[in-house]
């Protein structure tokens, strides 16, 4: 991977700063609405309501075909290692993990996962991480 841009990621635009506030709004209104059924709150959260607006964003800003259809693609493979959390998650809290402990171990879970579907598609010609 090439160097990280820091000087460019952490300045801040006003367009940056609406694209903050539409990011957050959308999770508190999941949230929001998670109070009242959580079914629904899944549903909204399970969309990918992120990466499309993450597109919208690209698209906005002129990057091409190639860097959004990288993107979309790139967010496909990514998205499969976190998938086991959703099950693994709520099976230790039903079985008195605690809330701490419990997000610490998926965390660690879903790293493993991702660097183990790294390594795999990397044997199919799919480099999610070029070096």
């Amino acid at each position: 991977m090439n160097r990280i841009p820091w000087d460019k990621i952490l300045s801040f635009t006003p367009l940056d700063l609406g694209k903050i506030f539409l990011s957050a709004l959308i999770i508190v209104v999941v949230n929001k609405v998670q109070l009242f059924n959580d079914r629904l709150s899944a549903l909204l959260i399970a969309l990918p309501l992120t990466s499309l607006v993450a597109m919208i964003w690209m698209h906005h800003a002129k990057q091409s075909s190639e860097r959004l259809a990288n993107h979309a693609e790139g967010t496909f493979w990514f998205v499969l290692p976190t998938l086991p959390m959703f099950l693994i998650f709520p099976w230790m809290l039903r079985h008195h993990w605690t809330f701490w402990t419990a997000l610490a171990a998926n965390c660690v879970i879903t790293v493993i996962l991702f660097w183990l579907t790294v390594i795999v598609l990397r044997r199919f010609g799919i480099d999610l991480m070029p070096k």
